[in-house]
């Protein structure tokens, strides 16, 4: 056997993460710091892609391994698995190498069964335990590795509860625990046709196949695509001896973290349960205490407990997520993790680290991930519209930020009406792992039960998402679809709105404004600023965008599509009387009633972006796309234009074109007709004196001709746009300095880029067209197969959203090097949709362009992930 496949907690390390697994990497680590860790041993990544690749050659190796450590683990015990005096249990548990809380599959108290059960009631003098113990283990092992719906045993236990007038498990005693067992080995022979298995190194073994094939789960797979997990790495197992929180008033467990993932606040922040097990506190099948009142409860637990949580967060540098047991007043460790937390939290967490001289600037930069800015930088309520909104409820504030939308029950809901263009609220009692793709589609999701570390909360927390959790006032109806709250009953349909940083529900829609950036975002920004090298421009054609981009840090406008001010309603009849002029003359004068507004709108953005660069784009999309296409528009227009209806159907007929994205669109337009391009230049330049005029000296026109594939093609455009530039500086007595470039968008363009610098004073990667001439595909139909193509593994990510590094980015780097080998010093941008997402920026960092550029709410993400770039290029 040239692999080892099992490892025992004292071999490991936290720095054996691809191997163990965060879980048992970090059981290891806390066993060698001297921590109260249960004895176990893990087994690993490789055993799990091995599983997958080989199936049955890999079995009798691992589980010969696996009996090793077994007897080992007996050995040290005292305990032998199924022994009717002492019997040893163990936990199961899944321990990918990045965390994924709720998404794999845990069974606890292995190992019991009709005997061992009474072995269990005879040593601990506790036969209500025991067999509590084992009515869990029969679910959970039926569920996870047996895939008999839980639902089945629930209704059972609910059943029972209301047989005996009991509201909480805890309340039922030995006797109906007994029974319940009972019932549960039925439900398993009805849907197995066979006993519940007693034999543990079967129970073992079935368990441990089942962790393994939870990798690939579906709510797994969803939540590795939303996190950019690989899905090849595959889980280890961690095999790990029982300790009891379900042993009565002296035992409970637990869930903290060592500082409030919500805010950042440095303080302990958790909650557990006295006489509960494992998944109780997550599962919000309970309401949970806060972790300060074990103070007053179990004080010497609590005092052990603060001081761990201490070595902990000094030992990892970074706020930890733990998990906890208490049995018989006795405190164990059971988990400790990098804790998931909101964006405000991480920026928080990561000044206060440095602050506290824990950690350095570019450490801090490293911590945070980019796409996570995303939840700061969105709007929050209108305070004035709060005031007169009626207040529903109140529940616990589980991940801040503000949502509306309607109310949905059950995930499949929330994701049809996502592809409905709805905005919708999952309201359930509790979620599970299995509503992840609902919570992703939803804008924010709201529970009845749970606490701050339940599944929602946790998992909405990790994603950005706005959770009200455990609001105790409503009442979730999931099979009525309705919620009730006091006399008031809402229905499926119905909105309301969230505040998840205060935990209020509202009733309707309420007005959100935008966010403001200060206090640990700015001085996080600030660093982030001084360590990246890559500027970072905003994708804007308004000065309202423009604005907004300022104030998150734009260094200037490196798209400005002039087309979309085109479609305004006040010049949208202009734009037409140009595009069905039959003549020169007529052309002409449509354009010349253009002319002012374009000019107004440059002014307008040169006046908020002051000195800072603007690359304007000329006009791109075919002429087509301004015009109606129904009849009964056309007519309209045809009254309006004062021609003839037949004449200008003709017309929208006749720019019709069969694939208009590669039709006659961009410099293709300004070759048949020049006048267009002349005028918007002629506005641009004009608007740029005027500014200049205005003490405005340092003003730089950038002017982008768009889709150029060969050279001659740039040639004739840029003198039509010379000739124009140089009449209106004789004509104005005054000149102002300006670059003509072009995109990159066209994979001639590329390959020739030598040839096309010599013409062009800078390039701007068009990669959204790159990627669909690159690819072939469609940019407006590839939705319909491109998932597949993900969810198949042939592509990782959809090349739209990530920069295909090997295909186009190829083109971007050759275009790069020839540009630079004719114009040493020629600037270099993206303007595609890629310029906002930081694996692509991280790319444009490795090829030398000097700026990305990208929508406003993505201008800090940009930022920081350049500054990563940087970072991670140093080393």
């Amino acid at each position: 056997m040239n692999n080892k496949y099992v490892y025992s907690f004292n071999e490991g390390t936290k720095e054996m993460k691809g191997l163990l697994g965060g879980k048992g990497a970090n059981l290891a680590e806390m066993t060698n710091i001297g921590l109260p860790v249960p004895p176990g041993f893990t087994i690993t990544t490789a055993a799990c892609t091995r599983f997958y690749d080989e199936g049955k050659n890999l079995w009798e190796d691992l589980l010969s391994e696996v009996h090793e450590h077994l007897k080992e683990l007996e050995e040290n015990l005292g305990k032998r698995f199924s022994d009717e005096n002492n019997p040893l249990l163990v936990s199961v548990r899944s321990g990918s190498v990045f965390s994924m809380p709720g998404m794999m599959d845990t069974i606890l108290n292995l190992g019991l069964n009709d005997i061992s059960v009474k072995g269990l009631a005879k040593s601990t003098g506790n036969e209500r335990f025991a067999y509590d113990s084992y009515r869990r283990f029969i679910q959970m092992f039926s569920d996870v590795a047996m895939e008999i719906p839980k639902v089945r045993f629930e209704s059972l236990l609910e059943a029972m509860k209301e047989e005996k007038g009991v509201e909480l498990d805890t309340e039922l005693d030995a006797d109906d625990l007994k029974l319940l067992v009972e019932k549960y080995k039925s439900v398993y022979f009805e849907e197995k046709n066979e006993e519940f298995p007693q034999e543990p190194m079967k129970q073992l073994e079935l368990a441990i196949k089942s962790v393994f094939l939870s990798w690939n789960n579906p709510r797994a797979i969803v939540y590795r695509k939303l996190n950019n997990i690989p899905h090849d790495l595959g889980t280890a197992v961690n095999i790990q001896s029982m300790v009891f929180g379900n042993m009565g008033e002296t035992s409970g467990t637990g869930v903290a973290f060592t500082r409030n993932p919500a805010t950042g606040e440095n303080h302990l922040f958790g909650e557990y349960l006295i006489n509960a097990q494992g998944e109780d506190v997550v599962a919000g099948i309970r309401t949970p205490n806060e972790i300060s009142e074990l103070k007053n409860t179990m004080p010497k637990v609590y005092e052990e407990f603060v001081k761990i949580t201490h070595i902990l967060e000094k030992h990892y540098k970074d706020m930890q997520d733990i998990e906890f047991t208490i049995e018989n007043g006795k405190l164990y460790m059971l988990q400790t993790r990098n804790g998931k937390r909101t964006a405000q939290a991480a920026i928080k967490i990561a000044v206060d680290l440095v602050n506290e001289n824990v950690i350095t600037k570019e450490e801090a930069i490293l911590r945070v991930e980019p796409n996570q800015l995303n939840q700061l930088l969105h709007p929050t309520f209108e305070a004035k519209s709060l005031k007169s909104t009626q207040v529903l409820a109140k529940g616990l504030a589980a991940s801040p930020g503000a949502a509306s939308g309607k109310i949905y029950f059950n995930a499949e809901d929330v994701v049809l009406a996502k592809e409905r263009g709805e905005k919708s609220i999952l309201v359930r009692q509790e979620t599970s792992p299995e509503d992840i793709e609902g919570m992703v589609a939803a804008e924010g999701i709201l529970t009845s039960r749970g606490g701050m570390t339940s599944h929602a909360a946790v998992v909405a927390r990790g994603m950005g998402k706005c959770c009200v959790a455990g609001c105790s006032e409503i009442r979730v109806n999931e099979e009525s679809k309705t919620i009730r709250i006091k006399d008031l009953t809402l229905k499926e349909g119905d909105y309301i709105s969230l505040d998840g940083s205060t935990g209020i529900v509202y009733l309707g829609e309420i007005e959100k404004v935008q966010p403001t950036l200060s206090g640990s975002f700015g001085t996080f920004m600030g660093w982030v600023d001084e360590i990246r090298t890559l500027k970072v421009r905003t994708n804007a054609d308004a000065p309202k965008d423009a604005a907004q981009a300022l104030k998150f840090g734009a260094e200037g406008i490196g798209l400005c599509r002039t087309e979309h001010m085109f479609f305004e309603e006040s010049r949208i009849l202009s734009v037409r009387k140009m595009i069905v002029a039959n003549t020169l003359e007529e052309r002409k004068t449509a354009l010349d009633e253009l002319l002012p507004v374009q000019r107004k709108d440059f002014f307008d953005i040169y006046e908020v972006m002051g000195e800072r660069p603007v690359t304007v784009r000329l006009l791109d999309p075919p002429l087509h796309e301004f015009l109606p296409n129904k009849d009964e528009d056309i007519k309209e227009l045809a009254d309006v234009l004062n021609i003839g209806f037949e004449e200008l159907k003709d017309r929208v007929e006749g720019l019709a074109e069969f694939n208009p994205m590669l039709g006659h669109r961009g410099c293709r337009l300004a070759v048949t007709y020049p006048e267009i391009y002349r005028m918007q230049v002629r506005a641009i330049i004009e608007a740029a004196i005027d500014i200049k005029e205005k003490g405005n000296e340092g003003i730089y026109p950038e002017i982008m001709i768009p889709l150029i594939g060969d050279i001659e093609e740039l040639k004739y455009v840029k003198n039509e746009i010379l000739e124009e530039i140089n009449l209106v500086f004789n004509e104005r007595n005054n000149k102002v300095n300006y670059m003509i470039g072009t995109m990159i968008e066209v994979p001639r363009a590329a390959i020739t880029a030598d040839e096309i610098a010599k013409e062009a004073e800078f390039f701007s990667f068009g990669t959204n067209d790159l990627t669909q001439m690159g690819f072939g595909f469609s940019r407006d139909d590839s939705g319909k197969f491109l998932d597949d193509y993900e969810r198949k593994g042939i592509f990782k990510n959809s090349p739209f959203e990530v920069i295909d590094r090997a295909g186009v980015g190829k083109l971007m780097k050759i275009a790069v090097e020839l540009g630079k080998a004719t114009r040493p010093h020629i600037k270099l941008g993206i303007c595609g949709e890629h310029g906002g997402e930081p694996n692509s920026v991280e790319f444009c960092h490795e090829i030398g362009l000097d700026y990305v550029s990208c929508s406003p709410f993505r201008v800090p993400i940009a930022k920081l992930a350049a500054a990563q770039a940087a970072l991670r290029s140093a080393h």
